[in-house]
């Protein structure tokens, strides 16, 4: 999708931080993210388990606060906002869970948990009405009818996240954040879901954050795409550009990884990432990645690298891209 972007950011944030106190001390899970998404835009989060995306995506919609930072929606600062202004906000921000299954209630019917946002939120006047748009949503998503009285134990993985996406559907809103909707999900699946996802932002003009560890899934769906290390962002650029022209030694290293369904490619080399995950607890100074890195200098170990644009749209926290 091509996004204008000379009109102002729908999402932003400026230094957002969260921090958590454990036993060990301070656990820095976001630190010091920057990030515009622009209206229509898809901004794919990747990095290995354990890197900060989810708790990103989930101190964006303040379901975990931030600890310092700020965060705009269609310009107005949100990150202090208090309880009622965020319940306001929040029909205009939803998230789709990872897990299909246990982000629903197994207690209620698929008619039911669609119509669950409309009926706290008093969207319409009367029960009929919700559950007349529950149809048209089921509809939208491509869930029979015959499944409306259906409990979620009864149906498979597609169908569970189907209804997440209904639900996250149900308050019009502008802004989705999709933690992983189709991790664990079959293949065949995967498909079906991101083709859905794509579909409904080109018809309801969605912007969405996409958070993956799939490299192939998030160069599908994405505009542009940051790139994620402990806590950090190491590179962000568009999609086309990311996967053509790596800058970060860590983000070469993911796109090396990416399995290639070509014969001719099976003596294709693989930069191995080398050496322990750094802890995120107490972090020393320094790059995050130069413990693993294979270009690091002694500069990597005493100094934190800033996220600098090398190239227009195109910007790296590495000391030895300038």
């Amino acid at each position: 999708m091509e996004v204008q972007k000379n009109i102002a950011p729908l999402v932003e944030a400026r230094n957002l931080t969260k921090i958590f106190t454990v036993s060990r001390g301070q656990l820095h899970a976001v630190d010091g993210v920057d990030f515009s998404i622009f209206p229509g835009q898809t901004l794919g989060v990747v990095g290995e388990s354990g890197c900060g995306k989810s708790t990103l995506g989930n101190t964006v919609l303040r379901l975990t606060e931030p600890t310092s930072g700020e965060m705009y929606f269609e310009g107005k600062e949100y990150s202090k906002a208090n309880r009622r202004a965020m319940r306001e906000m929040r029909k205009d921000m939803q998230m789709i869970f990872q897990d299909p299954y246990s982000s629903i209630d197994p207690r209620m019917c698929v008619s039911d948990i669609i119509a669950e946002y409309m009926i706290i939120n008093r969207t319409y006047p009367t029960k009929s009405e919700i559950y007349a748009q529950v149809e048209k949503l089921m509809d939208t998503v491509g869930l029979a009818k015959r499944l409306a009285d259906a409990y979620p134990h009864e149906l498979d993985g597609g169908r569970r996240q189907r209804i997440g996406i209904a639900r996250a559907l149900s308050l019009n809103p502008k802004f989705i954040i999709c933690d992983e909707p189709v991790s664990a999900l079959d293949v065949s699946i995967q498909a079906q879901i991101l083709n859905l996802l794509m579909d409904l932002q080109d018809e309801l003009k969605l912007t969405y954050m996409f958070i993956t560890h799939n490299l192939s899934v998030v160069k599908h769906i994405s505009t542009d795409i940051m790139v994620m290390y402990l806590g950090k962002c190491v590179e962000r650029a568009p999609s086309d550009e990311l996967f053509s022209d790596p800058k970060h030694p860590y983000t070469q290293a993911l796109l090396s990884a990416i399995p290639i369904p070509d014969i001719s490619m099976r003596n294709k080399e693989i930069q191995l990432i080398q050496g322990e995950v750094s802890s995120p607890i107490n972090p020393k100074p320094g790059c995050r990645f130069a413990a693993r890195c294979p270009l690091a200098q002694p500069e990597c170990s005493e100094n934190d690298p800033a996220l600098n644009e090398v190239m227009p749209g195109h910007s790296v926290a590495c000391h030895r891209v300038r």
